[in-house]
């Protein structure tokens, strides 16, 4: 697969005028990218070693807002700078737009000794040294589910979101002909994203009307990541080129099923071994698998922040939407919130169906093993599997809202161990203000039930 470059690629490639711009990107704490375009010679000649931005993207809401409340950076402190440090193995075309490359950069202190802790790279990077000084290497892979819509993002902004039509008028939930009309935009996003170096499998209708799914090969926890969030960057861009705005918002409508973003994961051994196989077991599953999968069980509602960051994101939790609401494990069952796929195989894994759309994928996955380790070294074991309809039963209930999930990870002992007190307070104040900025808004939904009967 191409798309792919070296920095002496890139240099071929300035010098000849294919390339003439380089994207130097950072990830931020909502999943964007955020950064800089560089003319592609000046990259080559010094930008490749190091640039700088503004220490207030790590502490900003979707709105960059500059939010009071954290020790990091704020008005006092002056906003000063941090360092992004090209990752050159992230050095990539990005086909769908002309002439142009990209690469993701590390977040540093302003002077590039140390990684900024709270950077979502740097988050997810800690989880998988932890990984490997156990002898284990993190596999994983993320659905990416989406709206296209038949207008564009500045068309619907001028109507203040209220004529929202997606690009299709039925379900089209694996469905070739509804699909088929909207491959002006997938068709370029699936051959783009290949063409970047992107390992796309295909994608598919999902269940509902201008419903997407985008599918990604597996591959490191990092290598997912960074997939995910260069994928839904370009879904965005590339919609808005063909006229059309897509939306990664987990539920727009309360009577329209939700766009989820489910996780894969298993271990794998340093030798590239399945650690979670184990042909001799009930489902081949192995006992670290057991431990991994009770260990997500257990801390669920510790990681919830990390799956579910936005007031927004509870709205997908409803029976009988194939979104989870309980906290309970099943074989090859997607009313579960943790669905066991490939048993006796493998390619035994654990399907995470908590998170939407939304979800920064570092933050997730990065949530996801530190909780995976903890159940691991506390040899925990997840109980038998939930058999028939998840929805039925009413206990043991995934975080119904933001301000519930933000105290469970204040709470988090486990998390303050596996990512640093200051990391959990940095992103506990980003769930606060969420549901501040939320609370201090009056809704269409308020007016409109009240105005004249309250």
């Amino acid at each position: 697969m191409s798309g792919t470059l070296t920095l002496e690629e890139l240099r071929g490639l300035s010098a000849s005028g294919e390339i003439d711009t380089v994207l130097a990107c950072i990830v931020d704490m909502q999943g964007r990218l955020m950064g800089k375009r560089f003319v592609a010679q000046h990259f080559v000649d010094s930008a490749w070693e190091e640039t700088h931005c503004c220490n207030y993207l790590l502490a900003t809401d979707l709105e960059m807002h500059t939010v009071e409340g954290y020790a990091s950076t704020s008005w006092s402190a002056g906003y000063g700078d941090y360092l992004m440090k090209p990752d050159l193995c992230t050095l990539r075309r990005a086909a769908w737009l002309e002439g142009t490359a990209l690469v993701l950069c590390d977040v540093m202190d302003h002077h590039g000794h140390h990684d900024i802790a709270h950077s979502p790279r740097a988050m997810l990077k800690k989880q998988i040294a932890r990984l490997a000084e156990m002898g284990f290497e993190a596999v994983s892979a993320t659905e990416l589910e989406f709206f296209i819509f038949e207008q564009s993002f500045e068309e619907l902004a001028k109507t203040g979101y209220r004529d929202l039509t997606p690009i299709s008028a039925y379900n089209e939930d694996y469905h070739i002909l509804q699909t088929t009309k909207e491959e002006d935009v997938m068709r370029t996003l699936r051959n783009d994203l290949y063409a970047s170096g992107i390992p796309v499998e295909g994608s598919k209708g999902e269940a509902e009307t201008g419903q997407e799914e985008l599918n990604i090969r597996y591959g490191s926890a990092m290598d997912a990541a960074e997939n995910h969030t260069i994928s839904k960057h370009a879904a965005k861009e590339i919609g808005w080129q063909k006229g059309h705005a897509v939306s990664f918002l987990p539920k727009w409508r309360h009577d329209k099923v939700g766009s989820a973003s489910h996780v894969h994961q298993s271990l794998w051994t340093k030798e590239g071994v399945p650690a979670f196989y184990d042909a001799e077991k009930d489902l081949g599953m192995s006992d670290l698998a057991r431990h991994y999968l009770g260990g997500l069980l257990k801390y669920a509602d510790d990681i919830t922040v990390f799956l579910a960051p936005y007031v927004n994101s509870y709205k997908r939790f409803q029976k009988g939407s194939f979104a989870p609401t309980a906290k309970v494990w099943s074989v090859d069952n997607r009313t579960a919130a943790f669905r066991l796929c490939g048993d006796g195989s493998k390619a035994v894994r654990v399907e995470c169906r908590v998170p939407g759309a939304d979800m920064n994928p570092y933050l997730a996955i990065a949530a996801m093993l530190a909780a995976g380790i903890k159940g691991i070294e506390e040899k925990l074991d997840p109980g038998a599997p939930l058999t028939g309809d998840a929805y039925e039963g009413g206990s043991n209930v995934i975080p119904t809202n933001l301000r519930d999930a933000t105290e469970a990870l204040r709470r988090s002992d486990m998390l303050r161990a596996a990512m640093g007190s200051e990391v959990v307070d940095h992103y506990v104040r980003m769930a606060e203000w969420e549901q501040e900025a939320f609370e201090a808004v009056v809704t269409d939904w308020e007016i409109a039930r009240g105005f004249e009967r309250a």
